[in-house]
């Protein structure tokens, strides 16, 4: 049994997909299968009822995870204090992350580390995010869209504006902008609604807003695997954040920025109440633009 495949079940159990947990790992989808698939050989019980469709725990696989959740919390806690033994004057912070922040969190990492501290990143779904500010595991998070949990005070961070993901073949794929409306003859490749509510919310009122309701495409499990469909196709798009797509290089898709600025969603950091005043002084002041 190792750690690594304590964590990938533990995301995949919060997430209940493998594929939104691999990009929630960020490595690529059979790693994690494979390493789950060793853990439940390891332990001689499956974890997961898998179908086509769905993804759910066992009953073992849930009085397990429980148990899973305090090793890696136990971990953690070693690992902070050696990092605290390595170096006593270099205060850890630990900062949960998302996908698709880019360079925003390039600069935020180059802010801390100039002003003296080290980082330990987290990825985790939005939710356990939320709940490990709250309890005191992480210093921070970054979420999108609205912060209401008891606990947490939210400091806006940035907004990141909305990109059109298109095929490169597609007419507009050179366009220095297109407006919403031009998407209409296409399907619209979009995660579910449960896995980011804001995002969704978002992109179906403006295209309501643009006169149409959009077509839904296959469902895929991460943006990746969307990218890739799109490039393979002529009728797809999705929405990606310009501050991730200025980190990724696919000749077959195209990401052109939409003409209507209130296409884009705020970046906001959620610290506890609780906090010491000096760690979240520094965060917010990293994350000013």
């Amino acid at each position: 049994m190792e750690l690594r495949q304590l964590r990938y079940f533990v995301t995949v159990a919060e997430t209940l997909h493998f594929g939104r947990a691999a990009e929630l790992l960020h490595i690529v989808q059979p790693a994690v299968s494979q390493q789950v698939r060793r853990l439940e050989r390891d332990l001689g019980a499956d974890l997961f009822d898998r179908s086509p469709r769905r993804v759910v725990l066992t009953a073992f696989g849930r009085e397990f995870l429980p148990a899973a959740r305090a090793v890696l919390a136990a971990a953690d806690a070693a690992r902070a204090v050696a990092a605290r033994a390595a170096d006593p004057g270099r205060p850890t912070l630990r900062l949960g992350t998302s996908t698709g922040l880019g360079d925003h969190l390039d600069r935020v990492l180059e802010r801390l580390a100039r002003a003296g501290f080290a980082v330990e990143l987290v990825s985790a779904p939005v939710g356990e995010r939320l709940t490990q500010v709250a309890e005191g595991r992480l210093d921070a998070a970054f979420v999108r869209g609205t912060v209401t949990k008891p606990g947490i005070r939210a400091h806006d961070a940035w907004r990141d504006a909305l990109v059109a993901v298109l095929p490169a073949a597609h007419p507009s794929a050179a366009a220095p902008a297109i407006d919403l409306a031009g998407l209409a003859g296409l399907r619209l490749m979009l995660t579910a609604r449960r896995n980011h509510p804001a995002l969704v919310d978002l992109v179906t009122a403006a295209c309501a807003a643009a006169g149409f309701e959009p077509t839904p495409g296959p469902a895929t499990g991460t943006l990746q695997d969307t990218m890739a469909a799109i490039g393979a196709g002529t009728d797809l798009w999705t929405v990606a954040y310009a501050a991730h797509a200025r980190t990724v290089h696919n000749p077959r898709v195209a990401f052109v920025p939409f003409r209507d600025p209130a296409l884009s969603l705020p970046t906001r950091l959620a610290i506890s109440t609780s906090a010491d005043p000096a760690t979240a002084a520094a965060l917010t002041k990293a994350c000013a633009p």
